[in-house]
């Protein structure tokens, strides 16, 4: 009988031990939320009231975008990538329903270390006829520039050197190198990885609590995409860039800063 306290004492132990385990392994839940800002403020559309890095006023009429492989690595060493619509979302400024996304899968508990995504689609994701509907299918990227489909349509106008509004169309996907006779001999892949190391920012930390929906807020800072690190003279650049993979590379370049996370979790 004298053993046999210890013995209990050893099994309730155990006991809550297992317990404990069970609810940290419990999943969560992410939501992402996209928004777009110039200068720090919510994008105001259709009203001529930015100027950019080179001087250019300029306006925005409609952001749409894809997001893909968006993926949390967690402190334990272990990583989980969203699979939910083929680990690919459309955001559109003009379809409210894209601007965020209840991803519907259990997400590991865990404090996330950091968040890598790509901006656009890369080679395995971007392939013609993926999407047979709109809005989606209407970003086709023109077969003979590449097929697939477009990373990103920024569309928008800006004021030209003399005084008249000219339309732009920041657009990105797939590149082409060409002959000396203007043939087409080879596509470039201008898809690039966003990455948020947050064990590096001491102002965010992001946990996936077990029964939890965490909100991450995903910002576009259009701003950036004509500042750093090349300045973006439209008047250089002029209107169009789909078959110019200088500018193609120079705004790419340009848009690995263009994003900013935020966090917020579900009382």
């Amino acid at each position: 009988m004298k053993n046999l306290v210890p013995i209990i004492i050893i099994a309730i132990f155990f006991t809550m031990l297992n317990s404990c385990k069970e609810k940290d392994n419990d999943p969560g839940n992410i939501r992402l939320t996209f928004e777009e800002k110039v200068d720090g403020e919510l994008l105001q559309t259709d009203t001529l009231k930015y100027v950019n890095e080179a001087g250019n006023p300029y306006m925005i009429n409609e952001v749409q975008y894809f997001i893909s492989k968006f993926t949390l690595y967690f402190n334990d060493g272990e990583f989980y990538t969203v699979k939910d619509n083929m680990g690919m979302h459309y955001i559109d400024s003009d379809i409210p329903g894209t601007k965020s996304w209840d991803i519907p899968e259990d997400i590991p508990s865990g404090r996330v270390d950091s968040i890598v995504f790509v901006f656009g689609l890369d080679e395995a994701d971007n392939q013609s006829n993926i999407f047979p509907n709109p809005p989606e299918s209407n970003m086709f990227w023109p077969e003979e520039l590449g097929g697939g489909y477009h990373y990103m349509k920024l569309n928008g106008k800006y004021q030209d050197t003399t005084g008249l509004l000219a339309p732009f169309n920041f657009h990105l996907g797939i590149g082409q190198t060409y002959d000396t006779t203007g043939q087409v001999t080879g596509f470039v892949q201008n898809y690039f990885k966003v990455s948020f190391p947050l064990i590096m920012m001491s102002s965010l930390l992001v946990d996936v609590k077990p029964g939890q929906t965490t909100e991450l807020i995903l910002t576009m800072n259009i701003d950036s995409w004509f500042a750093t690190p090349h300045t973006w003279d439209f008047n250089y650049w002029g209107g169009m860039m789909m078959q110019n993979q200088a500018a193609l590379q120079a705004a790419c370049e340009n848009g690995r800063d263009a994003f900013s996370i935020g966090a917020m979790y579900e009382l």
